[in-house]
């Protein structure tokens, strides 16, 4: 294990926990029937579970005890929070010590650049994480009690809102997910808030946490604390509002007359509806309409969200939401024929650019190669492939009805592209290639390469 990279530690850290959840999952006791469950369908649900995916070949509420629902929440939350971080916050329970390798890990994990404050921010992340999942099952418990009686009622509220704050978008309370609560704003506010709050990361928690300290012990001005605000956290929340409302509108505008999604609401529940259908493609999985009934223009912009995703260290999947934005001011730079990217008044360094760039390629020939996989073994048509593919590498769960119907081939496919999608992969590449060694030789610039770019 000293042998390891932190990165191949992580890597090889969720692969474990899928493997241990799906052995538990196979038992007899984790299905309702008391029969075991084909050991496929449940490695298909522990990788889900740990992905934070959603996608499901099992109905949770119906197909698994309550043994199996408990195993599903466990590596939800483990998947969501990231197995070092779990990890760390055992450690830290049972006052074992926090070695150089364990920090070096979390720092990992976490994308951070600096080994100091680690241990400490995971005891925020941790107990941040409890609060926010506490204030969400109090609030489903206000709906779910009276609907499913205390016990149940409670149960339900937990998982949901550890669930909704994963970005798992797996329930227990309907086999259709939450269309039966298309019109109610208190699932409805409350799941996207989690999903929100999950999908910001906890980097930009940190940093909002003290900006409100700042304007309320210190007194300073709202626009001074903005300025003040870390250069993530103001890409992340600005570009978080942008797609949000992004999709919504045109959500909104593509279904407004589909009578098979919203074409029957009121303007007040059309709106709600769309809002939550841009929210929950933000990599949460849940839906309040039906997505095989999408229009193909809705589908193509839910699409275009689930690749684009969350933000970096959050619970949240997809290209992120930071790369999305250096790629956009990349292309704004250069037809401004401007050296460098700016953004906030900052200059993007090239590496970060590189990466960017790395990262979009990467993913874009997973997802060619699933889909195509998926076309040649399981023979469905082209979209609901398509859906399928980007909502597992984007860890959404979403599925246009295609997830029941895997063949065993076809659930592999899957697998192999949610677990890529969580623990992404470029670093899946760099985990298992040799360490990098700086060359000795530098070659000369292409100079006619700019000139040759410009024609096209």
């Amino acid at each position: 294990m000293n042998e390891l990279r932190p990165i191949q530690i992580i890597l090889l850290g969720f692969f474990i926990t899928i493997f241990a959840g799906s052995i538990l999952l196979t038992l007899p006791i984790a299905a309702k029937s008391g029969q075991a469950t084909s050991y496929i369908d449940a490695l298909f649900t522990a990788t889900t579970s740990v992905c934070v995916t959603g996608l499901v070949v099992e109905t949770t509420m119906t197909h698994w005890s309550l043994f199996g629902q408990v195993v599903i929440l466990l590596l939800v939350q483990i998947g969501g929070l990231g197995v070092v971080t779990i990890t760390t916050g055992m450690f830290y329970v049972l006052g074992r010590r926090i070695t150089l390798g364990n920090r070096m890990l979390i720092q990992e994990s976490l994308g951070l650049n600096t080994l100091t404050g680690l241990v400490p921010l995971v005891k925020k992340i941790i107990l941040g994480t409890a609060i926010v999942e506490g204030a969400g099952a109090v609030l489903y418990a206000t709906q779910f009690i009276p609907e499913f009686g205390v016990g149940y009622g409670i149960w339900a509220a937990v998982f949901n809102s550890i669930s909704a704050f994963c970005n798992a978008g797996m329930d227990i309370v309907k086999e259709d997910s939450f269309r039966s609560y298309v019109t109610n704003p208190v699932i409805n506010f409350t799941t996207m808030a989690l999903i929100v709050l999950g999908g910001l990361g906890f980097i930009v928690w940190k940093d909002l946490w003290q900006s409100m300290k700042k304007l309320i012990k210190e007194k300073i001005p709202v626009k001074r604390i903005v300025q003040q605000l870390k250069f993530q956290t103001k890409i992340v929340l600005s570009i978080s509002t942008f797609l949000i409302l992004f999709g919504t509108v045109l959500i909104f505008l593509f279904e407004y007359h589909n009578p098979a999604t919203m074409g029957n609401l009121s303007l007040p529940g059309k709106v709600m509806a769309s809002l939550f259908q841009a929210v929950t493609t933000r990599t949460a999985g849940f839906e309040t309409v039906a997505q095989g009934a999408l229009t193909d223009a809705s589908s193509l912009v839910s699409m275009f969200l689930m690749i684009i995703g969350g933000s970096p260290a959050g619970t949240a999947g997809g290209v992120k939401t930071v790369t999305f934005a250096i790629l956009i001011f990349c292309v704004i730079s250069a037809a401004k024929q401007e050296e460098s990217i700016s953004l906030f008044k900052r200059r993007v360094p090239g590496n970060l650019l590189s990466k960017a760039l790395a990262i979009i390629v990467i993913n874009l020939m997973v997802l060619m190669t699933s889909v195509l996989l998926l076309l040649v073994f399981d023979h469905g048509n082209f979209m609901e492939s398509c859906y399928e593919c980007v909502s597992a590498l984007g860890t959404v769960g979403l599925t246009k009805g295609l997830t029941p119907n895997l063949t065993i081939a076809g659930k592999v496919i899957i697998i192999i592209t949610m677990y890529l999608g969580r623990v992404g992969p470029i670093s899946m590449a760099i985990g298992f290639s040799q360490k990098n060694r700086k060359k000795q030789v530098m070659y000369p610039e292409q100079e006619s390469l700019e000139a040759v770019l410009q024609e096209h």
